[in-house]
C-alpha cells in the first residue's frame, strides 16, 4: 500500500497481518482499478464532467438534488471537514443521520477528504454508539439534531472526540451554516485504491461489535459486480428501498449503485412498507431493495399503488422464504432477486436473476466471486452436503484490530458463518446460521448482547436469548429468563423486561417472546447451551 494518502494511520496500522487477509481475486476486467483512486470521483464528479450535471441524483418527498447540486453540497461539506474542523486523511468521521441528501453528501464528502466514514443507524443507543466510537477512535461526529439524545450520552464516555457538528439545526455553527460559508470547489484527495475509506460495524455472536474496514476500490467493486450481473442498472433508473444507509446492503443498493451509473436515488427518512410503495409510485421507482420481511408486508398493499415502472426487486439481509417470493410475484408480476452478502464482504456475492432463479435457492456466485462448501476439516465438500459457506472475490474481511479475523478468514476463504449446501448444478441453498446470530426482519441481532441488557434488570438472575423460526420475521428474538428469588414471573414482568431492553439497546433487538424457566441448560463447565433451547422448542412443536 505504498503511497497512502493517509496522514493519520490509525486504521491502517490496525489492519490484520497480511497473511490473515482473504485471497483477493480480480479476474474480471471491470473489477480492476487504477492504483490511485478516490471512489467519490467516479460516483459524483465524473458524472458532472460527462454531461449529467442536470440529471437527478437524489430525490425525496422534500428535496431534489441534481448531480451538480449534490457535487456542490458535497464539496462544501468537504471544506467544512478539512478547513473548519482541520481533519486530515485517515481521521475517522462518525455519521449519524437518516436516509436523506445530507447523509449522502456527508458520506461522499468524507470520501473526498480521504477520511474514513463510520456510518451509524438512527436506532442505535448510547452504549452501541460508545462501542463504535471507541473501537474506531472517531475524531469527529456529524449528527442530525433529531438524533442528539443518545449521542450526547455516548459522548460523555468518549472524551477524545474532537468535534461534534449538528445538521438540521438553526445554530450558527450547524453544518448548514458552516456549509453556506464554504466554497463549492474541492479537489478530491489523491487516495490509493487500497486506502481505507469506511469502517462498517457488524455485531458478532459475542455481542461485541466488529469493525470491518473497506477500501476505495471495494466501494466500486460492489457496484461493478452484483448489479450488472443481475438487473443491469442504467441512468434512467430510480432506486428505492427500506434499509438504512448505515447497513452496507442499504449503502450499496439505495445510494452507491444508482450513483455509479448516473441514476437517481430515492431516499426516505422513515421508510415503511406503505411509504416506500407510495414514494415508488410518485417518483417512478424502477429498482427496489428490501429485506424479505418488508416484501411480505408490502405485498398486501401493492394494489393501492401504481408500480408499473418497477422492474427489479432485490432481497438480502435474511433468507427469502418461498412464500414471500410467491406473494410478491402474485402482487407485482416480478421475481425477487435474492442474494446473500455480509458486512465483511461489503455486499452481495451469491445471487440469481431472471430465468436463473430457482425458488428456495440463493443462487450462484456473482461473477468475480468464487464460493464453495467446507466440511468440518476445512476441505471442500461434495455436492448436496451441508457445510460452511466460504467465498472469495474482489472484496473481503479485514477486521479492525480484532482476533476474530482468523475465525472469519481461513486458508484464504471468507467463512461467513452460514450453513449451506451446493447442488449438482452449482446452486447454493441456505440451511441455517452456524453461530448464535439472530436474523430478524433483516437485522442482525447478537443474542449475547440482548442477554447483557436483560441481566442489568434487578429481577433477572440468568437468561439466554436465541432466535426461533417465525413466518413473518424469519426469526423472532426469544428470551429464556430465570427470575431472582421473590420476583414474580408472568406477563407484567415480561412487558417490563421488553421495555427495559428497548431503553438499553436499539429497540429492534428487544425479545418479542419472553419465557420464564427454572434453570438453563449448561455444560459441566458452566457454559450455556443455547442450541438445547432451540432444540426443545422444535421438539415441542
Amino acid at each position: 500500500m505504498a503511497g497512502t494518502a493517509h496522514l493519520d494511520t490509525f486504521a491502517r496500522d490496525r489492519l490484520p497481518p497480511r497473511e490473515q487477509w482473504p485471497e483477493l481475486i480480480f479476474t474480471s476486467p471491470r473489477l480492476r482499478y487504477p492504483a490511485r483512486l478516490n471512489c467519490a470521483v467516479p460516483l459524483l464528479d465524473q458524472h458532472v464532467k460527462n454531461g449529467f450535471a442536470d440529471r437527478t441524483a437524489i430525490v425525496s418527498p422534500t428535496e431534489r438534488l441534481t448531480y451538480r447540486a449534490l457535487l456542490a453540497t458535497t464539496n462544501r461539506y468537504a471544506n467544512v471537514i478539512r478547513n473548519d474542523l482541520g481533519l486530515v486523511p485517515g481521521n475517522r468521521v462518525l455519521i449519524r443521520g437518516y436516509n436523506n441528501g445530507t447523509t449522502a453528501a456527508l458520506w461522499l464528502a468524507v470520501m473526498k477528504t480521504g477520511c474514513i466514514a463510520v456510518t451509524t443507524m438512527p436506532l442505535l443507543r448510547a452504549k452501541e454508539l460508545t462501542d463504535t466510537a471507541t473501537i474506531a477512535q472517531v475524531d469527529a461526529v456529524f449528527c442530525d439534531r433529531r438524533l442528539e439524545q443518545e449521542l450526547s450520552l455516548a459522548l460523555e464516555r468518549c472524551p477524545w472526540v474532537k468535534h461534534v457538528v449538528f445538521s438540521h439545526d438553526g445554530e450558527a455553527d450547524s453544518l448548514e451554516a458552516r456549509a453556506t460559508r464554504a466554497p463549492e470547489d474541492f479537489e478530491a484527495v489523491d487516495t490509493t485504491a487500497d486506502d481505507i475509506c469506511m469502517i462498517a460495524f457488524t455485531s458478532g455472536t459475542t455481542g461485541k461489535p466488529k469493525g470491518t474496514m473497506h477500501f476505495h476500490r471495494d466501494v466500486l467493486a460492489i457496484c461493478d459486480a452484483f448489479p450488472p450481473s443481475t438487473y443491469t442498472p442504467t441512468p434512467e433508473d430510480v432506486f428505492c428501498g427500506t434499509p438504512p444507509l448505515a447497513f452496507t446492503f442499504g449503502l450499496g443498493q439505495v445510494l452507491l449503485f444508482p450513483l455509479r451509473v448516473g441514476a437517481a436515488a430515492l431516499l426516505l427518512e422513515t421508510p415503511s412498507p406503505e411509504s416506500v410503495l407510495a414514494a415508488a409510485a410518485e417518483f417512478g421507482a424502477t429498482v427496489c431493495g428490501a429485506a424479505p420481511t418488508a416484501y411480505r408486508a408490502m405485498s398486501s398493499v401493492v394494489p393501492k399503488h401504481d408500480l408499473r415502472r418497477l422492474r427489479a426487486c432485490v432481497s438480502a439481509g435474511e433468507p427469502l422464504p418461498v412464500a414471500t417470493r410467491t406473494a410478491w410475484k402474485d402482487a407485482t408480476g416480478l421475481d425477487i432477486i435474492d442474494g446473500i452478502g455480509s458486512t465483511e464482504m461489503l455486499h452481495i456475492f451469491i445471487s440469481a436473476a431472471g430465468h436463473d432463479i430457482r425458488p428456495g435457492a440463493t443462487g450462484k456466485p456473482v461473477p468475480g466471486y468464487e464460493a464453495c462448501i467446507l466440511d468440518d476439516d476445512g476441505n471442500e465438500a461434495e455436492a448436496n452436503t451441508i457445510g460452511r459457506l466460504a467465498v472469495k472475490g474482489p472484496t473481503g474481511c479485514r477486521y479492525l484490530d480484532d482476533p476474530r479475523q482468523t475465525q472469519y478468514v481461513q486458508n484464504g476463504w471468507n467463512v461467513t458463518g452460514d450453513a449451506y449446501l451446493r447442488d449438482e448444478d452449482g446452486y447454493y441453498w441456505y440451511q441455517a446460521r452456524t453461530d448464535d446470530m439472530i436474523i430478524s426482519s433483516g437485522y442482525n441481532i447478537a443474542g449475547p448482547e440482548v442477554e447483557s441488557a436483560l441481566l442489568m434488570h434487578p429481577g433477572v438472575a440468568e437468561c439466554a436469548v436465541v432466535g426461533l423460526p417465525d413466518e413473518l420475521r424469519g426469526q423472532v428474538v426469544t428470551a429464556y429468563v430465570v427470575c431472582r428469588p421473590g420476583m414474580a414471573s408472568g406477563g407484567q414482568l415480561a412487558s417490563e423486561l421488553q421495555d427495559f431492553v428497548k431503553a438499553q439497546i436499539a429497540p429492534y433487538k428487544y425479545p418479542r417472546r419472553v419465557e420464564f424457566v427454572s434453570s438453563l441448560p449448561r455444560t459441566e463447565t458452566g457454559k450455556l447451551q443455547r442450541f438445547k433451547l432451540r432444540q426443545q422448542t422444535v421438539t415441542a412443536s
